[in-house]
């Protein structure tokens, strides 16, 4: 492989797409335009980055966002890639029995020039080589660029992401055991190691060594410090690099001075526990463009019920409106606001007047990386603003709260196991917990002992631990009666944490339903929503409840409102579910058909979602698809029959009569 050091494109390039960074294509040195639509650029970077033929279900499932049709909205998305990369006696996108590929074979991919690099052997280039490899490096994979609905493409980024950063911080420790000549030149190269790798010792060390070999040991001192306090905050082993440092010191030319103390060096307001029980978020005062006196208050007071409906959510630590308001009237901007406030995290927002509407802009920021978590517009009629405001909030609140989650699961799995916190330890839990197989429900198992262990207190560990429990459970996957006991008794110990915690009530309710106790267990679901009405989970939970034995209609109206509150939501497919359940009740079949098939389109449907599938389809007398899914339930459980799928739920009598009937026509018979 031949890279130029200038990683000037060769000639016989056709097209230059780039992936690090934002998404780009460039033909004969120009840039195109690419289209506005997120879901066009993410499949044109997928199947650039997968380098074989890709099944449409595949694409479908990654796009996600529950589409009504799927393979149409597919069909478009590909359409508009052909107008990027076709060229007239050039057709780069095929479609092939029903598998979709790209030929690029004349083109430059920066990703695939990494990919073939790594495969070859970094032993195979000289400096100048790598060097030019560590220029492709220009941001993130795909910066900027997800769905914010799609799990299926949240994992792959997420995958692609850990990849070619250990791909870059493997190539820049090759680069600088191959260029150590001078530390002038070592420098950027270690600094940018050290920041894709902080806690690799082999780094770290480089890095000292490298400032003390260019005269520089106050700024090596001030960098150990640092290097201190961050392990202690992330309760990282400091021992390996503590070893180096003394002995880098014993042995350096200069002299240096011991390294002060490094917490005599954090402000006492400022200085933070090692270990968090809780994510900390600001939301600050939203700003107003030319805005009337009402239109002011209807800004302050979408502030004002953020903050207080997070709050009632008790996942994160939420600033109070006093604070924020404080330094808002002083025009303290939103981000140095929150370095005061020392949090993780902070929203922000401002309210524009268009004529007759007014438009809602909200951000989500990370503390930690300046990266924008999450954002989202919303439009409300100057007439109507205040009764759509609730509705607004309502997706805000819901939205924070699992963007929030969502990246502290992210930045848990990256840390060794034995070094995450209590909180930590609960997020690694919940990215496992999520994935619905029996190895990732054990795992979950396995963190949420731990993060209860370190903290006891912690109610949403114990919550989280009876949701597998209770998995094991439903899924048959272990003693359904022991496995009920044990969800029983961990929800009784997220009560004793946290008696308002909704999630403690959600999981009481949900091991009271598995013991058989419907009314009690609504009411343990009812007063998890009135602590917290945004709390999507208790909806989900009344409305799987409810669609069996109890009020089909009002878990219809559950589901929704489950549904609004999380559009995205990792359980999406069981509120979809449910609500074709309670439409089975309701003698609409094919309402109930429509909704199973959209619950088990979900990429991380599991079999019970499909054996609903399966009955539905088959009470709507759509004998052939319902046999389809059927054969999809028996890959898994070869042996799958009506009795297990009736002793999975608590149907009514009458509603077990209709599932026997369904079964009876696709195979799952006793």
């Amino acid at each position: 492989m031949e890279i130029s050091p200038s990683h000037a494109e060769p000639p016989s390039a056709a097209l230059v797409l780039r992936m690090f960074g934002r998404l780009s294509v460039a033909r004969g040195g120009a840039t195109i335009d690419l289209p506005p639509s997120r879901k066009v650029r993410a499949l044109l970077a997928y199947l650039a980055a997968s380098g074989h033929p890709v099944g449409r279900s595949r694409l479908c499932e990654l796009l996600g966002d529950v589409a009504n049709d799927p393979r149409g909205e597919l069909r478009w998305c590909l359409s508009k890639l052909r107008t990027i990369l076709d060229e007239p006696g050039r057709v780069r996108l095929s479609a092939r029995d029903d598998m979709i590929a790209l030929d690029l074979g004349d083109c430059t991919v920066d990703v695939l020039l990494v990919d073939a690099a790594m495969r070859d052997g970094l032993a195979t280039l000289d400096g100048a080589e790598l060097a030019a490899l560590c220029d492709l490096f220009v941001g993130d994979f795909l910066e900027g660029l997800d769905l914010a609905r799609s799990p299926q493409l949240d994992h792959w980024l997420a995958t692609q992401r850990r990849h070619y950063r250990s791909c870059h911080a493997a190539i820049l420790e090759r680069l600088v055991e191959l260029k150590a000549e001078s530390p002038q030149f070592l420098r950027p190269h270690v600094e940018r190691w050290v920041e894709l790798s902080p806690f690799d010792p082999r780094a770290q060390t480089l890095l000292l060594k490298t400032l003390l070999d260019g005269g520089l040991p106050h700024e090596a001192e001030r960098h150990f410090a640092a290097v201190a306090r961050l392990y202690e905050a992330e309760a990282v082993d400091l021992d390996a690099v503590s070893k180096a440092w003394r002995e880098l010191r014993r042995t350096a030319t200069a002299p240096v001075t011991a390294a002060p103390a490094f917490k005599a060096e954090i402000a006492p307001d400022t200085e933070r526990p090692a270990a968090r029980s809780r994510a900390s978020l600001a939301v600050m005062p939203f700003n107003e463009d030319d805005l009337m006196i009402g239109e002011r208050r209807l800004a302050d007071g979408l502030t004002h019920d953020i903050i207080t409906r997070l709050a009632k959510l008790r996942t994160l630590f939420v600033i109070a409106r006093g604070s924020v308001f404080a330094l808002s009237e002083e025009e303290v901007a939103p981000a140095e606001a929150a370095r005061r406030l020392d949090v993780d995290y902070f929203a922000h927002g401002i309210v524009r007047r268009h004529g007759q509407r007014a438009e809602v802009s909200v951000e989500l920021v990370e503390m930690r990386t300046a990266r924008i978590v999450w954002s989202e517009e919303f439009e409300v009629r100057r007439d109507d603003a205040f009764l759509v405001l609730d509705d607004i909030c309502d997706m805000i609140v819901a939205s924070i709260a699992n963007e929030i989650e969502t990246a502290e699961k992210n930045r848990a799995i990256l840390k060794p196991p034995n070094s995450l916190n209590a909180w930590e330890a609960y997020h690694r839990g919940l990215w496992h917990m999520y994935r619905f197989t029996k190895a990732d429900n054990d795992l979950a198992q396995q963190f949420f002992r731990q993060s209860s262990a370190i903290d006891p207190t912690f109610a949403r560990a114990y919550s989280g631990l009876s949701f597998t429990h209770w998995q094991n459970a439903f899924q048959q996957w272990n003693d359904r009666h022991k496995e009920a006991d044990s969800a029983f008794d961990a929800a009784g110990r997220s009560l004793l944490a946290d008696d308002h915690d909704p999630a403690a009530h959600w999981a009481m309710g949900r091991a009271l339903w598995l013991r058989g106790r419907h009314d009690q267990a609504v009411v343990e679901l009812e007063r998890s929503v009135d602590l917290s009405p945004n709390f999507a989970l208790g909806h989900y939970a009344l409305s799987f409840v409810q669609s069996q034995s109890g009020d089909a209609a009002a878990a219809i109206n559950s589901s929704d409102h489950s549904r609004s509150l999380s559009p995205f939501d990792p359980l999406l497919f069981g509120m979809m579910g449910a609500r074709a359940l309670a439409h089975v009740r309701l003698g609409q079949f094919e309402e109930a058909a429509q909704w199973a098939l959209k619950a088990a389109a979900r990429p991380n449907a599991h079999v019970i979602i499909l054996a609903i599938a399966a009955h539905c389809l088959a009470l709507a007398g759509r004998i052939d698809e319902a046999r389809v899914y059927a054969e999809m339930v028996r890959q898994t459980i070869p042996s799958f029959r009506v009795e297990d799928f009736l002793t999975t739920f608590h149907f009514s009598p009458d509603a077990e009569l209709l599932f026997r009937r369904a079964a009876s026509s696709i195979g799952f018979g006793a």
